[in-house]
């Protein structure tokens, strides 16, 4: 199976413009994810996928693959769609945020994985624990409840599942939660298609793109690990990364 990671990375992002050229200790932003990406095992090639030619020349500037894509898309998976058509003998498609420059290169073959070992399989991605009550009470940290086969049922901004006569406090004690990790992988014929749906009413309730995609009836196969994941989605959290960051990296 020939598996392809396809970074999606705009320039104009609303709250942070620029940010995949932003440095972290005398790296940028995409040069760390492109680098992770390009540990994992299961990848066999990595692309930026951009809209902006200031990324694309510095992504080849030290020596990565990037394309240029449309302006119009409205989400990264439309914009990895339109690079995974161009590429015919691609089987798999694992979809990497361009904002998580310290992604670990385990969870992206944590996601290719399952498409490579079950032909039943989708659409993979990624869920942890939740073990702190403010992530559970947090709209912006999405949960996932999924079924025995970890087939996801149901992604949510709210608390679920809710605890019927237990206090909320006791909630994480009582009960699993799961905050689910944005990256996914699809097979190839399952993202063109997928690129074509119209936006579905949980979608537009829940400002979630992944509910679009169970709406219409496709799975989603929910690995789980055990490791966080640090997303740039705001100059503060810039900050906050790079006082984590150790010096050697």
């Amino acid at each position: 199976m020939k598996t392809i990671g396809i970074i999606p990375a705009r320039f104009a992002s609303s709250r942070f413009p620029g940010k995949s050229l932003a440095q972290i200790a005398g790296k940028t932003v995409i040069q760390r994810v492109y680098e992770q990406a390009q540990r994992a095992r299961r990848l066999d090639e990595v692309i930026v996928a951009t809209d902006d030619h200031r990324i694309q020349e510095h992504v080849e500037g030290f020596g990565g693959k990037a394309v240029m894509t449309a302006a119009h898309h409205r989400s990264g998976t439309e914009r990895c769609a339109e690079v995974a058509e161009r590429i015919g003998d691609a089987d798999a498609i694992i979809n990497i945020q361009g904002d998580e420059p310290f992604i670990d290169p385990e969870q992206i073959d944590m996601v290719a994985e399952p498409l490579a070992r079950r032909q039943s399989v989708q659409i993979s991605t990624l869920a942890k624990r939740i073990e702190k009550e403010e992530e559970l009470n947090n709209p912006n940290v999405v949960k996932v409840v999924f079924n025995r086969q970890q087939m996801a049922l149901y992604f949510s901004r709210s608390t679920i599942p809710y605890l019927r006569d237990v206090p909320p406090a006791e909630w994480l004690a009582q009960a699993e939660y799961f905050k689910h990790i944005g990256l996914y992988g699809f097979r190839r014929e399952i993202l063109l298609e997928l690129a074509e749906l119209a936006p579905s009413r949980y979608e537009r309730w829940e400002s979630l793109e992944q509910l679009r995609w169970l709406e219409y009836g496709y799975s989603i196969f929910v690995n789980l690990t055990g490791k966080e994941t640090i997303g740039i989605d705001t100059p503060e959290d810039l900050a906050h990364a790079i006082t984590t960051i150790k010096p050697e990296e």
